[in-house]
């Protein structure tokens, strides 16, 4: 398959998983939209591009792990486990209801697929040092790829593990920030400043890049890129557009943890091109 190919093909799963997330969403009627599609195309070329596992051995050893530190965006990761053939699609027409393996935030106890459980923001990161230590201390070859939202790097706790993963020079660990610069509250400038964001985990001794977060083949370089680092961590500050792939919802603050409406779903399904 060609790089070509290869783009254009996780393009299309990236919108087609965009479809499984509003069509989720919409059928429980609460979640968050915005963020889950921001992130989209960053799973979609992690896990259909990049990344080492077995489907039909979750638990194999050298796999690679990924850890959704923004937890609440689960939609995003659920359509992708389906479709990588984790449980049946069906599946996601039970999002959030009492007794679905596929509750508001991931948890690996009920479903296939899930790493960790996720969603008190600001502890992904440090749950990805973690691993990379217990990977480089068993001898595996696995990276450890961990996705945090912006607003959440506002959490003191994500630097104490940016000092930790540069202290242990964790190169086996790849951290990606879906900088779509809006969180609950409203941007991020005006909640917390975070810039000069690139420049402060370049001081904090890690790796960085800076990449279009729709972008597959940006994307696949860079992860690529990371994987020749040694002796530090990487990070790719990824620049997303909330909501990005439906005109209404794109770069919406109000759309942060509201499913859509009936006439939003048939807006959304025409532009997806269902």
């Amino acid at each position: 398959m060609n790089q070509a190919n290869n783009v254009a093909q996780l393009q299309d799963i990236a919108r087609q998983v965009r479809i499984d997330i509003i069509d989720s969403l919409h059928r429980a009627g609460s979640g968050h939209t915005g963020g889950s599609l921001s992130a989209t195309d960053i799973m979609v070329a992690l896990f259909f591009g990049k990344m080492r596992r077995r489907e039909d051995d979750p638990c194999w050893p050298h796999r690679d792990r990924f850890i959704l530190s923004k937890g609440h965006c689960a939609p995003a990761l659920y359509a992708v486990l389906a479709r990588l053939g984790h449980f049946p699609r069906e599946e996601l027409q039970h999002l959030r209801r009492f007794g679905s393996m596929l509750q508001g935030h991931p948890d690996s106890s009920c479903t296939p697929g899930v790493e960790i459980p996720t969603g008190s923001l600001g502890q992904g990161l440090s749950i990805g040092n973690g691993l990379a230590l217990a990977c480089r201390l068993r001898g595996l070859d696995s990276r450890i790829y961990v996705l945090m939202g912006d607003g959440e790097v506002q959490e003191g706790m994500v630097w104490e593990a940016a000092m930790t993963a540069a202290h242990y020079a964790l190169d086996n660990l790849t951290a990606v920030i879906d900088r779509n610069r809006l969180q609950i509250d409203g941007r991020t400038r005006e909640v917390m400043s975070l810039e000069p964001l690139a420049q402060k985990w370049l001081a904090f001794g890690w790796h960085t890049m800076e990449v279009d977060g729709h972008s597959m083949t940006e994307l696949l370089a860079a992860f690529d890129a990371c994987e020749s680092i040694k002796g530090k961590p990487s990070m790719i500050v990824a620049h997303t557009t909330k909501g990005k792939g439906v005109s209404l919802f794109e770069d919406q603050v109000k759309y942060h943890g509201v499913a859509p409406s009936k006439e939003e779903y048939d807006q959304a399904m025409k532009e997806l091109g269902r």
